[in-house]
């Protein structure tokens, strides 16, 4: 019974850890126990138990009297996240780039389906796409703890908000990701890494811009 109620919370958690990264559950939405229970066909135990998990990975906050809640991100934030972010990602291709010399045929693959999604404007499709490539070389770099500071990150870095600004050229920005493929295929670390940091660096709000 137990065992059961740990995977039902676990699935809880990943489908709505989903809807909040890719924007269907928006900053400041509650979460009602409740109505998530009854969605999900089960008690209150294992919906508490994901939203705990939750927010222990930061992206929903509870109170008393407001319930919990989809987190909200500010700018000072938001700048922060993909500092740390770029730094990360710097080292995960530094020691990803040996999984990847002489073949990233999905890293290519992601990026033309990047370009693709710019060019069709689909912010969706861009955010998955983007996800998938970042998230293969970090998982590539063998290291567990590395790829969980990633993912704890992916709240403030999500793509659906970011893609709400207007002084972004994206088309450009996603094929700046094909350098990076070059960089691994040829096996250079340095430089795949260097370039994924003015990445995610390029990504940090000027003031009064919108996104996250």
């Amino acid at each position: 019974m137990g065992f059961e109620r740990s995977c039902l919370s676990d699935h809880i958690r990943r489908e709505l850890a989903r809807r909040i990264l890719d924007g269907t559950l928006r900053p400041g939405e509650r979460l009602v126990e409740l109505r998530i229970a009854a969605e999900f066909e089960s008690s209150q135990t294992p919906v508490r138990e994901a939203l705990r998990e939750l927010e222990s990975m930061r992206l929903v906050e509870s109170s008393p009297y407001r319930g919990t809640r989809v987190r909200d991100v500010g700018e000072r934030e938001t700048a922060e996240a993909y500092e740390v972010r770029g730094a990360l990602e710097r080292l995960a291709a530094e020691r990803a780039a040996a999984a990847f010399r002489g073949g990233a045929a999905r890293l290519r693959e992601a990026v033309a389906a990047l370009v693709e999604a710019a060019d069709a404007g689909d912010r969706d499709g861009y955010a998955r796409h983007d996800l998938e490539f970042h998230r293969a070389i970090v998982t590539a770099s063998g290291n567990d703890t590395l790829r969980q500071l990633w993912e704890s990150l992916a709240f403030e870095t999500r793509t659906p908000l970011t893609l709400s600004r207007r002084d972004l050229d994206w088309r450009a920005v996603a094929a700046s990701h094909g350098p990076i493929v070059d960089a691994l295929e040829a096996g250079d670390g340095g430089l795949a890494g260097r370039l994924l940091e003015e990445h995610a660096r390029s990504f940090i709000p000027p003031a009064g811009a919108a996104g996250g």
